[in-house]
């Protein structure tokens, strides 16, 4: 027991050790939250407080998961694999394959991962002859989502116009078929797992006598309907152990509610709130820049992170001209990092869009320095593997549509788009799936069809064989190996489909799953939920050492020695639409800070922040002030690697003669037009107006009477006034 608590400090001891009442535990980013979950599912088990069957444990990733399951299992005695650890998905599955005859589905029920989804319903709407110029597939399958986590069935989801109203249609006819074809999507796993147990009652008060302590992961990022499972589950005896940050909520664009940690606090009048504020991760300089920068959001639970590692070195920022410049630099910089031993994969290069990686990419290249974009195709989801998979899937559940329609045709074998359409037709007749619709089409396509389907009935035959061996035995005779044997770059789709076959024996040999003789595979089905669970989860790459690219949301939950932060400028990072929602009262600029947040506390010994006057985007120069992150960052905390770029003036001087505008650009030295007649405001200078407030100038047009100024204001956005009226004056 004492070696179990040993190496906790006084604040997660407490976590730990706390009394089965619901507790909400703040866990700063670096502060050792996994341990303190894990350390308390273990203590409590070892305490005999509970017995293992007694937990429910849910995180966001399977990784995650997996990474609870590996330190329990070193902490405790136990099969770990017994224990309802995993993600909402995963569980909800295993929840639903458990009693998929009260919740509808059919027993081998597969699921869409999103791709899936979205061509399922892309073959829906042209069944449905839906405009899918007027209504994106991929904003339908968004709206279908949105609705499922809000927990809204079609027939509940309230239409105001005619517009909505054909996505709600849509979303019906959606239901239908995913009912028929026997599948489910991500969004419909947690909404039918809940569902389920709101309607049944003695099922629902078997789990909740159950599942005694119930310890959430990372419950910033919880939904709404993930929060009423959670309160579902929870009934009135489990304790709810939810940690989470609020200052890392950052995926609000998914559904995230930041404001479920208020709700939980309030409406379980939750006694316990522990902060853990010591971290383990990064520097004094780096935890104080993090915790100046998030102090700015009124609407937080609060902490403050600090270290024993000392205060390590400042904060380096540097200024370039252009984003071109900033990339040099960087580049510049990686390579003096790695001549003084640090290694490439220790360096992380971040930025707050995807766009911004074109010249940072362009100056790597250049450079001959190796790189990796975080965040490119997964392996469950490169084409070949998908491909493969739906055979797989067709074994499993012939009536499968979605999977059906992706390998009808591939590799080729002479069923064109008439044929399709046919089927389709048949099978909207009858309503049925493709597969059973197939005897109801004649002719050359027809008979090609029925082949397809008799080679369907030759893999099921095959159904028994251990799975590494039905899945070589499906890239044979399905001619997927043929197909990319003959391929000009098939060398690397091989390679990735003999993968897919050690994925299958590995997968099996840390399962331990096993069917009986003779039945369709239990494993099949098994692993077939596997990859569309694991589908999104990020690959590691292969190859040599290389610097990390990624966005902000895509560091989330990573660390590194060196961290860059470029393009630190007011509209992209915070990005303008988060900067002009302040006017609506939204809460997006408080996002972006807590963006920000993630970003610095990514960094464990040395942060680096870049800003760019101009920078190419969109395909137009932008010219934005530095970003206000840095103005919230206390000055002793930073070191200039470049002195503050000298504010360029304009100044407004008549012309002969003037035709429309007369664009002033700023130069990298000296006065524009006449000095006597210097209006006094200069490019990159801080003024005030009396109505709309500070503002920083960042162009100029004009002469004499007409020359005018744009300003971005902080609270009002860019806005140009004219010189000879505006309320303007120097701040």
């Amino acid at each position: 027991m004492t070696s179990l608590l040993d190496n906790l400090n006084e604040p997660q001891l407490a976590a730990v050790t706390l009394p089965a009442e619901h507790a909400l535990i703040l866990a700063g980013a670096g502060s050792g939250k996994t341990r303190v979950l894990t350390t308390r599912i273990a203590w409590l088990i070892s305490t005999s407080q509970v017995s293992p069957q007694g937990i429910l444990a849910v995180t966001f990733t399977n990784k995650a998961a997996k990474e609870m399951q590996t330190r329990l299992a070193a902490m405790l005695p136990i099969n770990v694999k017994s224990l309802w650890i995993g993600t909402f998905h995963g569980l909800c599955n295993r929840l639903l394959r458990a009693h998929y005859r009260d919740a509808g589905l059919p027993q081998l029920f597969q699921i869409l991962d999103s791709a899936d989804q979205l061509s399922s319903v892309k073959r829906l709407m042209k069944a449905l002859n839906v405009d899918d110029e007027k209504f994106p597939p991929r904003e339908i399958c968004q709206f279908i989502n949105a609705q499922k986590e809000q927990g809204l069935r079609a027939s509940t989801v309230e239409a105001w116009d005619s517009r909505a109203k054909q996505k709600v249609e849509i979303y019906a006819a959606y239901e239908t078929q995913c009912q028929r074809e026997g599948v489910v999507d991500f969004a419909e796993l947690l909404l039918r797992s809940y569902e389920l147990l709101t309607r049944n009652e003695p099922l629902l008060r078997h789990y909740q006598e159950r599942f005694r302590h119930i310890l959430v992961d990372e419950f910033q990022d919880t939904n709404k309907l993930q929060y009423r499972w959670l309160k579902l589950l929870a009934g009135q005896h489990a304790a709810l152990f939810c940690v989470g940050d609020d200052d890392q909520s950052i995926y609000a664009f998914r559904g995230a509610d930041v404001g479920n940690m208020r709700d939980f606090e309030r409406e379980f009048n939750v006694k316990h709130m522990i902060r853990l504020e010591q971290n383990y991760r990064s520097h004094g300089n780096i935890l104080d820049a993090a915790n100046a920068i998030i102090r700015n959001n009124p609407h937080r639970l609060g902490k403050n992170l600090w270290t024993h590692a000392g205060s390590g070195e400042p904060i380096r920022v540097y200024e370039a001209y252009a984003d071109s410049d900033e990339a040099r630099w960087i580049v510049e910089e990686v390579k003096s990092l790695v001549r003084d031993g640090h290694t490439r994969a220790e360096i992380a290069l971040l930025y707050r869009s995807n766009a911004q990686s074109r010249a940072l990419e362009h100056a790597l290249f250049n450079a001959g320095i190796p790189y990796r974009v975080y965040g490119g195709l997964r392996f469950f989801e490169r084409a070949e593997i998908k491909h493969a998979l739906a055979y797989l899937r067709l074994i499993a559940n012939p009536n499968d549509d979605t999977a059906f329609a992706r390998v009808v045709n591939f590799p080729v074998r002479g069923i064109g788009a008439r044929s399709l359409e046919a089927l389709q037709d048949a099978a909207k007749a009858t309503n049925s799936s493709l597969h059973a619709a197939i005897t109801q089409v004649s002719g050359k396509g027809g008979a090609s069809l029925a082949a397809f389907a008799q080679l369907i009935h030759q893999l099921s035959e095959a159904a028994h064989l251990p799975l590494p061996e039905l899945i070589d035995h499906v890239l044979d005779l399905s001619g997927l190996h043929t197909h990319y044997q003959n391929e000009k770059e098939g060398q690397e789709r091989l390679a990735n489909l003999d993968e897919l076959i050690n994925a299958a024996a590995s997968f099996i040999a840390e399962e331990g799953t096993a069917s009986e003789e003779g039945e369709l595979s239990a494993d099949l089905a098994a692993f077939l939920s596997h990859a569309s669970l694991e589908a999104g989860e990020h690959q590691a790459g292969e190859g040599d050492d290389a610097l990390q690219l990624m966005t902000v949301h895509s560091a989330k939950g990573l660390e590194f020695n060196m961290v860059f932060i470029s393009g630190l400028e007011e509209g992209l990072f915070p990005h303008e639409n988060a900067v002009n929602d302040i006017k609506n009262g939204s809460d997006g600029l408080e996002e972006e800070r807590r963006l920000m947040y993630v970003a610095v506390t990514r960094a464990r010994q040395r942060l680096y922040l870049s800003i760019a006057q101009s920078r190419m985007l969109h395909g137009q120069t932008r010219y934005n002030p530095p970003s206000r992150f840095l103005d919230e960052i206390p000055r002793e905390l930073l070191k200039w690697l470049t002195p503050r770029v000298e504010k360029q003036h304009f100044a407004v001087s008549p012309a002969p003669t003037f035709h429309g505008k007369s664009h002033v650009t700023a130069q990298r030295t000296g006065h524009i037009g006449n000095p006597s007649k210097d209006s006094g405001f200069s490019i990159g200078m801080n003024v005030h107006h009396t109505k709309f407030g500070p503002g920083v100038i960042v162009n100029a047009e004009g002469s004499g009477t007409d020359a005018r100024v744009q300003v971005n204001f902080k609270a009002a956005g860019v806005k140009w006034l004219a010189l000879a009226i505006a309320k303007l004056e120097a701040a």
